[in-house]
């Protein structure tokens, strides 16, 4: 099988795997949310999901970089499988459904278990993204993360469809054992797939290499001694401090995980209310068919990446959809019109590929494969932390003030000239807030020196492990 067909099983095993655990956890969040009306509850399970996103990435990448990329994706697919066992038997012993409330020991402990076995499936995103350095080669690695986005997006919406019928239809019982026969069949996939890698070493096996190599081949006096062999990555633990000083190490890049950090701060706003703001317009089966038909446009998005690619300068690509994004942001929401937000998510899924491949196609360049996986993790860390705190804020504002507050007469008559009438308006200034926040960012960023350093660095630097894997 060569290096193409392999990244086609790989994406395609992805596509289960995605499915299986968004499908569980949108199908655990809705079904939360029908049964207890709780908007705080909500948003705090939502940020638990970003949370340990955040906190595990740092360990996903060490993983992905200290083991074969095959032998982490087997370990998430049994860890995730495992997860998901464990929360039937809490399910079957210990949950009741009649009774289920904020202080509910049985309902977090069911919730957790599907909550960890979620998260882990991550470290699969994170070695997807090395994988693309190492079967890829560098000229189509933009097209090729298009295809990723197209995978991301074909994914949700078979889980926004399946998860928001299955509850509305099935309930969370038969939910569940459908996610646990995904799981199997996932794992089973996964088995037989076969991924080319360059052999694995400790730092001490590779200074050791070395220096025998170095003992039996005559070199210049004072010349140094090669640590870091070809054709082989160096596992050096955690290793913070590395990938720090590869972050720093090139122009522009610390700022642009900074702002993608920033990004997610003000995207809390989205992760706490999106799901209470569409189940408040829809019943549960259509908001998940709403869901489901608008990531058509997320399929769209990846698609158009796969076929023309992100242009010369992936950092503006990203910077100018970021615009795009703000914007929707702040008008989707504007009226209770259940098109207008349905539209809006459409345009929105439409956007995101462009600045998700954009973002894996300049550090898939700029950072060097050995330590990939740790920036990759690093990065998805710093820019993840801002959204549970963020979304958790926002969650319990929206609950006990604002929405309560915009439903009064003053409240109507402060901003009922910009976003209307409705039970959904103290939602819709928090989204309108947010949007011109990041628009006005975004706008400064474009303007700024890390944009232009950062673009400079990309045009002239280079990594093609892929071309040499055809």
């Amino acid at each position: 099988m060569n290096a193409v067909k392999t990244f086609h099983h790989i994406l395609l095993n992805t596509l289960i795997a995605n499915v299986t655990t968004s499908f569980l956890w949108f199908a655990l969040t809705f079904w939360v949310y029908l049964e207890t009306r709780d908007v705080a509850l909500a948003g705090v399970l939502n940020a638990l999901y970003m949370g340990l996103i955040a906190v595990g990435s740092i360990f996903f990448g060490s993983i992905v970089d200290h083991n074969f990329k095959k032998h982490v994706m087997m370990f998430a697919a049994v860890a995730t499988l495992g997860c998901y066992l464990l929360s039937a038997v809490v399910w079957v012993l210990f949950v009741d459904p009649a009774s289920i409330g904020f202080d509910d020991a049985a309902l977090w402990a069911f919730a957790l278990l599907v909550l960890l076995g979620s998260v882990v499936e991550h470290m699969r995103n994170i070695a997807l993204s090395t994988i693309v350095t190492l079967l890829v080669p560098e000229g189509e690695r933009d097209r090729a993360n298009g295809l990723v986005g197209t995978v991301h997006g074909a994914s949700f919406l078979v889980t926004s469809v399946i998860a928001g019928s299955a509850i509305g239809w099935l309930g969370m019982e038969i939910t569940l054992w459908i996610a646990l026969a995904l799981s199997v069949a996932g794992l089973l996939h996964l088995i037989p797939i076969k991924i080319p890698e360059q052999e694995i070493l400790s730092a001490a096996e590779a200074e050791a290499r070395a220096a025998t190599v170095a003992a039996s081949t005559p070199r210049e006096a004072g010349a140094p001694v090669e640590a870091d062999p070809e054709g082989v990555s160096i596992s050096r633990g955690i290793d913070l401090r590395g990938s720090l000083k590869i972050i720093r190490g090139v122009p522009g890049l610390l700022a642009l995980i900074l702002f993608t950090c920033f990004n997610n701060l003000i995207g809390g706003v989205y992760t706490a209310l999106m799901d209470p703001y569409g189940l408040e317009l829809f019943s549960p089966q259509v908001w998940g068919l709403v869901l489901g038909i608008s990531s058509l446009g997320f399929i769209l998005g990846g698609m158009l990446v796969a076929k023309f690619g992100l242009g010369k300068n992936p950092v503006r690509t990203l910077l100018l959809a970021n615009v795009l994004v703000a914007l929707l942001g702040m008008f989707f929401g504007i009226r209770e019109w259940w098109w207008l937000y349905a539209g809006g998510i459409c345009l929105f899924m439409l956007l995101m590929p462009a600045a998700e491949a954009a973002e894996q196609t300049i550090l898939q360049r700029v950072v060097p494969f050995r330590q990939q996986g740790r920036v990759f993790g690093l990065a998805m860390a710093v820019e993840l932390a801002a959204n549970p705190l963020s979304a958790v804020i926002v969650a319990v504002l929206a609950q006990a003030y604002i929405i309560p507050w915009m439903n009064t007469p003053a409240g109507q008559e402060t901003f009922g000239w910009l976003l209307g009438a409705g039970t959904t308006r103290g939602m819709a200034l928090m989204y309108f807030i947010s949007g011109l926040i990041m628009l006005v960012v975004v706008l400064l960023a474009l303007v700024s020196r890390p944009y232009r350093q950062l673009s400079r660095y990309y045009a002239t630097h280079q990594q093609d492990l892929g071309g040499s894997a055809q």
